[in-house]
């Protein structure tokens, strides 16, 4: 008989709001990460801060921010009229307390709820606020939401505006770091969407004059087929191209917020642009054919936005507004309008994008007997017992969305390291996908090869990324290879696989490489892994004596019982980005094309060539 458990008035406790925040950080932020990847907790802490001096900057205040991360510690100071003085301790640390509940000030804000800065003050170690009015200053401290010090109000010769400082809790977030690429991207995504706005990042100027259209032409992979189509409107912004790349690439924002999982005004923006372009030629194209190889932008500003979670990843609203019409009236509308203009007063442009749909029809009904072929063959491979060992979380009926945030899949090379990883892995979140040997070269190829190479389309079969990476069947893609020059080949043609023929995956942020120690140093008292020279150094001098040095010289030669630290909580996780300033297809085109004298000279002087492109690529 099961134990009698008591329920009274001594089992129910109140939490306060920094307890709360606390004790369940992911319902504020969303998932804790490292910092390896874009949505990783400290990035959204940082995002938090800086959503307020956005909405100072739309009203009309400071046209300047300035944001510094050194040695952890974060700095964020505009010139907008600063926090009225009296409560400035209740803005940072008393829920449902803030300017955005008053529509008149703030009717189309980033951000409704009122927690943004609380969450952030409560999961810091140390946050200090300063704000300055009409000559006088005002500062408070806290260490984990609990106020430290309390200064008084004072006169100042400083500018108006607000300051706020803090340190991310190590408490919470394990062993993160910022990354530069990561922050630079949040950073010139508020620049895209505030024209005129200068965010200074760590000595960096950030800043746009021609919105969505810079910020297509700095993520760009491949030359654009016809000049970018940019259209605004009240409330709506739209950047849109075709290139020679594969898939459709969409970048999309609500009142100024990221939202990298799209939502209704993704959605309803990939159906206008289906519209009105058979209403422009009067042709009944496939969908599928008008959207292949565009890369857009959208932006749209709605009252009282409802996003299906606290980190406003993804939007949920049907409406724009109370009394406003619905999503789809509102972006089609617009396009109908607006884009048909642009065709119509562009031939040279309709005339582009008419060849790039006719082109894509041809290669669609080209494709479609080799993908019924290769679609049976993956089936007749049994995917799921050979190639691919699956997570659980993919076989469970209940969506548990949040769960499916966690997995992630192997990639890996070699009996002995896919064993390893296998046995070790967490059942749950975790698959291995087994390369047979070293990929095919895909650079330069047409997606045909996809189909006709059965690594390809297993491996493509495996993810589900077949129609749209919005199927992905995981959300990190991890790239396990020895770290020796074979390794790095591998890593590299992977890497290119994506980059030709998936790109999206890239840039979303679903594409790591494994790091894994290079080294173990052990005595009878300690075992510590290094992943670097320096870190085995360190080890040897903290141990002392003479401690037993292993060289892990491959993935196999790490057993299953050591793997599971190096693939658990303290993964090690390298992302593949792609910044502004990255050439991806001049380095493709150097280290994956053909042979030409200036690469085989290159070669002969470097025999590492992969590892210098793979950490061009990884940040």
């Amino acid at each position: 008989m099961a134990e009698e458990v008591t329920y009274s008035e001594d089992n129910i406790r109140s939490l306060d709001w920094k307890e709360h925040i606390r004790m369940r950080p992911g319902m504020y932020i969303g998932k804790l990460g490292d910092g390896a990847a874009y949505d990783d907790g400290i990035y959204i802490l940082l995002k938090e801060v800086i959503d307020n001096s956005i909405d100072e900057y739309a009203m009309g205040h400071g046209k300047n921010i300035d944001i510094s991360i050194k040695d952890k510690v974060v700095k964020v100071r505009d010139y907008g009229r600063g926090i009225p003085l009296g409560k400035v301790i209740d803005c940072v640390s008393k829920m449902n307390t803030g300017g955005k509940y008053d529509s008149k000030a703030f009717q189309k804000s980033v951000g409704l709820n009122g927690v943004g800065t609380k969450a952030v003050n409560a999961l810091s170690s140390f946050f200090r606020v300063q704000s300055v009015r009409d000559g006088e200053l005002k500062k408070a401290e806290f260490e984990r939401g609990n106020l430290t010090i309390d200064s008084k109000i004072e006169k100042t010769t400083l500018r108006k505006g607000t300051k706020m400082t803090f340190v991310p809790d190590e408490e919470v977030f394990k062993k993160y770091q910022y990354r530069a690429q990561h922050v630079e991207k949040l950073l010139w995504n508020y620049a895209f969407l505030n024209t005129g706005l200068t965010l200074n990042f760590n000595g960096e100027k950030i800043h746009s004059e021609e919105g969505l259209k810079d910020l297509l032409n700095q993520n760009l992979s491949n030359d654009p087929l016809y000049p970018i189509i940019h259209l605004k409107g009240d409330d709506i912004e739209v950047a849109i191209t075709h290139t020679h790349s594969y898939g459709e690439e969409y970048y999309s924002f609500v009142n100024g917020q990221y939202t990298p999982q799209g939502g209704t005004h993704q959605g309803e923006f990939r159906a206008a642009i289906v519209k009105t372009v058979r209403d422009f030629y009067g042709k009944d194209y496939d969908a599928s054919d008008i959207r292949s190889s565009i890369v857009a932008a959208i932006s749209v500003r709605v009252m009282e936005p409802v996003f299906e979670s606290q980190t406003k990843t993804k939007l949920g609203s049907t409406e724009v507004g109370p009394d406003g019409p619905s999503m789809r009236a509102f972006v089609t509308d617009f396009l109908k309008k607006e884009l048909d203009n642009f065709l119509h007063k562009n031939a040279e442009v309709s005339e582009a994008l008419q060849r790039k749909i006719l082109q894509s029809e041809r290669e669609r009904k080209d494709m479609a007997g080799i993908k019924k072929i290769a679609r049976k063959r993956a089936k007749d491979a049994s995917l799921h017992n050979k190639k691919l060992r699956d997570c659980r979380v993919h076989f469970s009926d209940a969506k548990d969305d949040e769960r499916k945030q966690d997995t992630m899949l192997f990639i890996t090379e070699g009996d002995s390291a896919s064993g390893s990883i296998t046995k070790s892995r967490d059942v749950n979140t975790q698959g291995v996908f087994s390369l047979k040997g070293k990929p095919l070269n895909s650079y330069g190829l047409t997606k045909k090869i996809v189909y006709e190479n059965e690594e390809f389309n297993l491996l493509q079969a495996a993810l589900n990324i077949e129609e749209s990476i919005e199927d992905l069947r995981y959300n990190k893609i991890v790239i396990a290879t020895d770290a020796d020059v074979d390794g790095m080949h591998i890593r590299l043609l992977l890497i290119t696989f994506f980059l030709q023929f998936f790109p999206d995956v890239i840039k979303n942020g679903h594409l790591f490489v494994l790091e894994t120690p290079l080294f173990r140093v052990r005595d009878k008292s300690k075992t510590i892994y290094c992943y670097s020279e320096e870190e085995r150094r360190n080890a040897i001098e903290e141990l002392k004596g003479k401690p037993e040095i292993t060289r892990f010289k491959g993935l196999g030669e790490i057993s299953p019982s050591e793997f599971k630290y190096f693939i658990g909580e303290d993964i090690r996780l390298d992302p593949v980005v792609i910044g502004p300033d990255t050439p991806i297809q001049k380095l493709l085109e150097f280290y994956m094309g053909k042979n030409t004298p200036e690469r085989q000279q290159f070669i002969i002087e470097n025999l590492k060539v992969e590892k210098d492109l793979v950490e061009d690529l990884i940040q």
